[in-house]
């Protein structure tokens, strides 16, 4: 009898972590739109080896970056952009076409989405 109370109880507790392993932990990661996620991996892919740095760019002792790696994070920051209403007319009008502006008022969205996201969190809590 107490061999089937134990493999009964193991049963139990086996099924029950289980069931919580699935259970969405919400986070600022999981809780992020599309569009902020692409903007994170555009941001990473400047990590990437092919997307380093050249020597020629290192040699300008800037910390802007060069019209290559911009162009890679411009088109995750218009979506971004264009994710919370904005029109393309309306960033057009806004940055001019600029790449620094367009990125610079992307990551001004992310962080500020970044905050509520935050906020929600610990209001949850």
């Amino acid at each position: 009898m107490k061999k089937f109370f134990l493999s009964a109880a193991i049963a139990v507790l086996t099924l029950v972590s289980c069931s919580n392993e699935g259970a969405a932990v919400n986070t600022v990661e999981t809780m992020k739109t599309p569009q902020m996620e692409k903007f994170d991996k555009a941001f990473k892919s400047l990590g990437d080896p092919q997307n380093r740095p050249t020597e020629e760019e290192k040699k300008r002792n800037t910390s802007e970056l060069s019209d290559r790696r911009k162009a890679l994070l411009v088109p995750a920051s218009k979506e971004l952009i264009l994710s919370i209403g904005v029109t393309e007319n309306e960033l057009t009008r806004k940055t001019g076409g600029d790449m620094s502006q367009i990125i610079v008022w992307a990551t001004q969205i992310y962080m500020q989405k970044s905050d509520e996201i935050r906020r929600n969190l610990k209001s949850e809590k």
